[in-house]
Formats: structure tokens, sequence, C-alpha cells
């Protein structure tokens, strides 16, 4: 048998046994996704923060029973006691959660406000330099204005109720979406519009099936970081402006006079809650909207 032969005969055995592993390892990656799947995702997921949060309270109790003095300890009460004073107690909750929900109102108002300018002021922005050049430095001008240097005009000119807490919270969240949509519509790729102007496509078209687009994920950023600025803006406007309905800022502000540290402390975390239950909603929506085809690169 020439050598011709012997590698003739022997090819199809090798291919056989190639295809053998490779329908082998195929079966395998199933079952290597699904060792891991479901119950280790969520252990990795739920276990990191419910360690962390056990090391906060075990700090928090450390901090209120050790380190400070019976005397002061109404500055900083034990967590169980939070929870019976400031949660369990029905008349203290019903208050506290009548408070957030006006809070909520106002931030969702001056949030919707705020998102309709931002997406008007970045889209002419994107149209033409010029436009951009003339607006840019008013926007940036009003992000840097404390907030405290304007509530006497705000006050002024709106009046001390809800509108003026309206407009507060404007001012704190247009930035963001402002710096985020243009940047998106900015981001589209160079060959695309060049394929759209070989095409005749018009500005409109343009902007719609291009440019909106390629910047809905910079976009859906903005919003996550302005939904939590909005809550920021609704408490801070309680705080200066306590006419009309009372809010959690309010709340805030008459327990600290008052020197109750329970309900401070529960009215703090729910006005920590009110900002994660905001940014987790954009962020839900950001991943029905754009999740299927836009997946960060985690390592």
């Amino acid at each position: 048998m020439t050598l011709q032969e012997t590698s003739d005969s022997e090819a199809p055995a090798v291919s056989e046994d190639m295809v053998a592993g490779r329908a082998a390892m195929t079966d395998d990656v199933p079952k290597a996704y699904r060792v891991k799947s479901r119950t280790r995702e969520a252990i990795e997921t739920v276990l990191p923060p419910v360690l962390l949060g056990g090391l906060f309270l075990a700090f928090w109790y450390y901090l209120s029973l050790v380190v400070i003095d019976e005397g002061r300890r109404f500055l900083l009460k034990p967590p169980h006691q939070v929870v019976d004073v400031g949660f369990l107690d029905s008349d203290n909750f019903t208050e506290m959660l009548s408070g957030l929900w006006s809070s909520t109102k106002v931030a969702l108002i001056g949030l919707a406000i705020a998102i309709s300018i931002g997406f008007f002021l970045a889209i002419i922005m994107s149209q033409a330099k010029v436009l951009e050049r003339a607006v840019f430095p008013f926007m940036v001008t009003l992000q840097a204005i404390p907030i405290l240097a304007i509530v006497p005009l705000i006050g002024f000119w709106w009046g001390y109720g809800q509108t003026s807490r309206v407009v507060v919270c404007i001012i704190i969240s247009l930035f963001p979406i402002i710096v985020n949509t243009l940047f998106g519509l900015l981001s589209a790729d160079r060959a695309m519009h060049d394929l759209f102007t070989l095409h005749h496509a018009n500005r409109l078209t343009r902007l719609r099936k291009l440019m909106f687009p390629a910047a809905l994920p910079a976009v859906f950023a903005g919003l996550r970081i302005s939904a939590g600025l909005s809550v920021i803006g609704a408490i801070v406007g309680d705080f200066f402006f306590g006419r009309g309905e009372v809010g959690i800022g309010q709340l805030l502000r008459r327990y600290a006079n008052n020197l109750n540290g329970e309900e401070l402390l529960a009215a703090v975390i729910l006005s920590s809650a009110l900002g994660i239950v905001v940014f987790w909603t954009f962020g839900w929506l950001q991943n029905a909207a754009i999740g299927k085809w836009h997946e960060a690169v985690q390592k």
C-alpha cells in the first residue's frame, strides 16, 4: 500500500473523530451554562448587596450603641428604633408616605419638563454648530450657578409653593439630559452619514433613522442621572418653599428641628428609596428599548 493510499484510507476516520468531538463539545456547552444559570446568577446578584448591607447595619449599631453617648443618642438612633417609630407607627408612616407622594409628583413633573426642554435644545444644537456654540455656554452657566444663590429669585418670580419646587427640579436635572443627548446625536457613524447623504436624505429622516437611534444609549444614561437629580431637586425645593402641599423635604426639616431622630432617619431612607426606584425605572426602560441590540461589555 502506498503512502497516498494510506492517507486516503485514514482520512474518513479522522473526519469522523473530529465530527464526534465537535458534537460532544456542542452538547457540553449548554450543560455548562445550565449549571451556572439561574441559581448562581441569583446568588451573585443578591449576595454582595446583602453582605454589604449587613456590614452597614453592624457599623450603624456600633456607632449608635458604643461610640455615641446615651445622652446624645438622638443624633443616631439604632436601626430597630428607627423601624419601630418610623415605619411600624401607622401615623408617622402615613404622614411620610403622603409627603413622599407630594415630592414624587413634583419630581416627575419637573423631570418631564426638563426632558422636553433638554431634547429640544440638544436636537437644535446637533443640527447647526453655530447654535451649539450659542446655547451651550449658557447651559453650562446655569449648571454652575449654586441653587441656593437663586432661591430668592425663584421665590420672587414664582412664589413659594409647588411651582417653585418644580422649577428647582428643572434647573437641577436639565444639564445631564442636554449633554448626553447632544453627545449621542453627534456620535452616529460618519460612514452612515455619508450613506444618507448619498441617498439625498433630508434632516428629519437623518435625525429620525440615524442620529436618534444611535443616541439612545447616551440618552438613557442622561435620563437615569437626571431622574435621581429630580428627586434631589424636589426635596431641596421642599426645604425652601414650604407653602402648599407638604413634601418629604418639609418633614425632614420639621423632624430635624424637633430632634426626632427616628422619624428623621426613616424619612431619609424613604427619600433614598424614591431615588432608587426612579433610577431603576429608567434602567428598566433602557433595557426594554435597547437591551436587545446594545449590551455593555463586562469582564
